[in-house]
């Protein structure tokens, strides 16, 4: 039979938990009310002379971003509807580059999925990340179609990325993975102002299975992340002259084929433990400033 200060005790930590309950939801849907402000935003705006990429990746802004052509040379951009194709200037021609890259390698038209929104900021789906007009996401799937002919709005709305990934064995799938998709994360990778590209771990440990000593050069910006099977994710460094943006920490110069990429397919790895998402981050002050102009 329960006491008196036992039934008052599981009393109080009933109310306790029904209070957490009630902040955490409370602070999601404020969450969720600050992403739609910055989702609703259809024009990006300047502060500043320049543009500026201002806080972390996945707590920032963008002021003064630029709109990626939806077709150029060698690529052409996805998902239209989202309206997240706006870039830091950076941004806007390293892809341009890496489209030109791609026709001189023969490699074919790259298809380019997420940048950001006009003005950078929290997403209401989709990412974390992608605040700060820095980071851009390709897909791997290498359309001959693609290559042959503009893509129409609604082939671009209703194809789906294609995973390079066998989910049974965690090996690449030979039938959608080839030497051209792992030329392409050479070339980006090579490039000075790319910080690092995130992919699935199995095409991580597929490079490291045959990497050569010229792999050293790239190699180790190549990181494993969970999911990424059907597309990478580049994310560039702070460009100079903006002070406000905070970049992430230097990576080690290893390649990363050892111990540390064995982790990703451990049982821990792989179901990890299913705690409540992390409330986002403050944004910085100023976007505020980004978001009212």
């Amino acid at each position: 039979m329960m006491n008196s200060f036992d039934f008052a005790l599981k009393s109080i930590i009933q109310l306790l938990s029904c209070f957490i309950c009630i902040l955490f939801f409370s602070f999601n849907c404020f969450a969720d009310s600050i992403a739609q402000k910055w989702a609703a935003i259809t024009n990006p705006a300047a502060i500043t002379g320049n543009a500026q990429s201002i806080g972390t990746y996945n707590a920032g802004c963008l002021s003064g971003a630029v709109s990626l052509p939806l077709n150029g040379e060698g690529y052409q951009v996805m998902r239209l509807s989202r309206n997240r194709y706006y870039g830091h200037p950076a941004l806007i021609k390293f892809i341009q580059d890496l489209g030109k890259q791609a026709v001189d390698k023969k490699i074919g038209t790259l298809l380019i999925g997420d940048l950001g929104q006009p003005r950078g900021g929290p997403t209401i789906s989709g990412h974390r990340s992608h605040q700060t007009g820095l980071d851009v996401d390709v897909w791997f799937l290498l359309s001959e179609q693609a290559n042959q002919h503009l893509l129409t709005v609604d082939e671009r709305e209703t194809w789906s990325a294609t995973s390079v990934v066998n989910p049974v064995d965690d090996n690449v799938d030979r039938q959608h993975w080839s030497l051209l998709n792992e030329k392409v994360l050479e070339l980006a990778a090579l490039r000075p102002e790319v910080d690092r590209i995130f992919v699935n771990p199995s095409i991580k440990r597929e490079i490291c299975n045959h990497k050569t000593p010229a792999s050293s050069m790239w190699l180790h910006k190549i990181r494993p992340w969970w999911k990424h099977d059907d597309h990478f994710h580049i994310r560039l460094k702070c460009p100079v002259n903006n002070p406000n943006c905070a970049g992430q920490e230097p990576l080690a110069t290893a390649d990363g084929c050892g111990a540390d990429l064995d982790w990703w397919f451990t049982a821990e790895a792989k179901t990890p433990a299913q705690g409540k998402p992390a409330p986002p981050p403050p944004l910085p002050s100023l976007c505020e400033q980004v978001l009212k102009n």
